[in-house]
């Protein structure tokens, strides 16, 4: 278990400047590589059994073209970087979502006071990927959606997990997801994932972008997010890219 001291190191260490970032991840990166795997091991209160496929599902042949999720759960770095690996998936921007246009700037929303959410709009082929399947790797994988307004070291309504639907039928289907996985009891407590209309989606400044990609022995990176991405190869394998 991680300590409060260790918490707010790790809280810190994301307001780094990219700079400072770079330097301190390379001297840094290897120490956390052990801590990460138990970090991986307590990420998701998740029942020990297969993760079920979502019953309800938006057909292919409702959805024309290429199409977009906006999901928010936590720090959008590793969000971005999972989503990214799946098959289906051409493009993956982090940002911002649930606030105004002029507090869509990451400085302002790490207050936690302007009401977005750090969030990532995927755009991804239905004919590949299904918005079920996008969302069994959401509850799966990139996040922990029994912990309200954090994720892991990260505090605030800014790292909530919540789904932004851009129809009703992302509504019905993440809903009827939600539902499903609650009455299986398929975490050890509560999902608290909000359902939220989608009324705007702002890119986060250009440091932000690829970000695991960029810095790949950053400590928060290897210590929280490198776990995600070995978690869905291994047990997503078909999906993986």
């Amino acid at each position: 278990m991680l300590t409060s001291s260790t918490k707010l190191v790790l809280r810190s260490l994301r307001r780094l400047s990219i700079l400072s970032l770079v330097a301190i991840g390379l001297v840094g990166g290897a120490s956390y590589l052990k801590m990460s795997r138990s970090a991986a091991d307590t990420s998701v209160a998740m029942v020990g059994k297969a993760f079920p496929d979502s019953a309800t599902d938006i057909s292919t042949t409702q959805a024309k073209g290429t199409q977009t999720a906006v999901f928010a759960g936590g720090c959008f770095w590793g969000l971005e970087a999972v989503f990214e690996h799946l098959k289906g998936v051409n493009d993956v921007v982090s940002g911002f979502s649930g606030g105004s246009a002029e507090t869509a700037h990451y400085g302002l929303v790490s207050f936690g006071q302007t009401g977005h959410a750090e969030a990532v709009k995927i755009t991804y082929d239905p004919t590949q990927i299904s918005y079920g399947q996008l969302l069994k790797i959401y509850f799966a994988v990139a996040h922990d959606p029994t912990q309200l307004n954090r994720q892991g070291p990260d505090a605030g309504t800014q790292y909530r997990s919540a789904i932004f639907f851009g129809n009703d039928d992302e509504k019905r289907v993440a809903q009827a997801y939600i539902d499903q996985l609650s009455q299986a009891h398929t975490f050890n407590k509560p999902i608290v994932t909000q359902l939220a209309p989608l009324k705007g989606f702002y890119a986060a400044e250009a440091e932000h972008q690829n970000f695991i990609n960029n810095n790949p022995n950053y400590p928060y990176v290897v210590m929280h997010d490198l776990p995600k991405l070995e978690q869905l190869k291994s047990k997503f394998a078909a999906l993986y890219k």
